[in-house]
């Protein structure tokens, strides 16, 4: 992995290279969008940009992946590397914006530290951008190999159903009138839009159908702005303007928030707001698939009126021999439900169980805290975060 004079580099320079990640992240993203406009236009996701949580993402990932090498120089941190490899797959990065991102970052590099930025230092931060750059692309060129499906496929919409006042389920077939895929239960798609400046932006949606189903189903949340970040584009688009007969692209499913095969091992499914979506392609994986072993189902929301895909969570749940369903809203919780917020204290837990969070991420570090001390190892813990990975960015 990183070789020992490069090791020490690093280490060395660590604390100041982290401490201004922040502002070489921002210079990075202007200059690489001031050269390459059409990568903001029709490749990054522009309210993450003006927000600005993929510079915080993009910082926590470098950080921690120079951390791991110089804690750990023989290990790779695959785990980190397959989310973000995923995730690039179903944009369609190909290795040669490896080096577009690699000229811009180290000018950015440059620019910020300025002199500090000796020929050995500058060495040993490039050895370690490659190493992550090239596992990178050795990752998505496997998931490229391994997709049944073309990069980017046409895909009729069938049928629209309003879940929530902010929440509408689309139900799709190939326009080609080809075969449906498979995919993994937690697994998602990106979906391509053009809006009306001409961009042709990208989203990732979870698949919230069961996976054996004829139809791939995405289910949305429209997604307001405030002070601190836009309107989502794309929910917002799709919530205004796509109905039944129109056509989408989508990538082909990736994800590594996938389950196992097997059935004898109990199974915790905790979500919040519109991260029920992949929960619900567990459950009616798990009910087909005739799951033996208790599966608890653990979610939280605003109101019972706000709970997208209740009734599809509850009805797979009754499909399983062994399952309890467990719901806190923050209001107008009815009979049976819990007021407030998700409280593991009473919810039983059992030995062995591996658990599968979604939803915002304080709601996540929160739940992950109450089974790590209720007895769940951590590495049985597994998470998907809904845009930038910010659990990264924060440590």
């Amino acid at each position: 992995m990183l070789s020992e004079p490069s090791v020490a580099t690093v280490r060395a320079t660590l604390p100041a290279v982290g401490a201004a990640l922040g502002e070489i992240t921002e210079r990075f993203y202007a200059g690489m969008f001031a050269a390459r406009p059409e990568l903001l236009r029709d490749l990054f996701n522009r309210g993450n940009q003006a927000a600005g949580t993929q510079r915080q993402a993009l910082a926590g990932s470098i950080a921690a992946f120079a951390t791991h090498l110089v804690d750990q120089p023989d290990r790779r941190p695959d785990a980190m590397l397959s989310r973000i490899a995923h995730k690039h797959a179903s944009l369609g990065v190909t290795p040669e914006q490896y080096a577009i991102v690699h000229e811009h970052l180290f000018a950015a590099i440059a620019d910020v530290l300025g002199e500090a930025v000796t020929p050995e230092v500058a060495a040993a931060w490039d050895e370690v951008y490659w190493l992550m750059a090239n596992a990178l692309v050795a990752l998505e060129k496997r998931l490229y190999e391994e997709s049944e499906e073309p990069e980017w496929r046409r895909w009729e919409v069938v049928e629209r159903v309003a879940d929530t006042d902010d929440v509408a389920t689309f139900r799709l077939r190939p326009a080609d009138g080809g075969a449906v895929t498979g995919f993994r239960a937690g697994q998602y798609v990106s979906v391509r839009v053009e809006l009306a400046d001409g961009a042709r932006q990208i989203r990732q949606y979870s698949l919230s159908g069961a996976p054996g189903s004829g139809v791939r189903q995405i289910s949305v949340k429209r997604v307001g702005g405030d002070a601190a970040s836009p309107d989502g584009e794309v929910s917002n688009h799709l919530h205004a303007r796509v109905r039944e007969g129109d056509v989408l692209e989508l990538s082909a499913p990736y994800g590594d928030l996938v389950l196992d095969d097997a059935t004898d091992t109990p199974l915790l499914l905790a979500s919040a707001g519109i991260g029920v979506t992949p929960m619900v392609a567990m459950l009616a994986h798990l009910a087909e698939a005739g799951h033996r072993a208790p599966v608890t189902v653990v979610h939280g929301d605003r109101s019972p009126a706000e709970h997208a895909l209740r009734a599809d969570q509850e009805a797979y749940a009754g499909k399983l021999p062994d399952s309890a369903v467990h719901l806190w809203y923050e209001q107008d919780a009815p009979a049976g439900a819990h007021t407030g917020l998700v409280d593991l204290a009473r919810v039983p837990v059992a030995p062995g169980t591996r658990a599968y969070l979604c939803g915002p991420l304080p709601f996540m570090r929160s739940v992950r805290a109450q089974l790590i001390e209720r007895g769940v190892a951590p590495a049985d813990i597994h998470y998907e975060v809904f845009g930038p990975d910010l659990w990264i960015a924060q440590g």
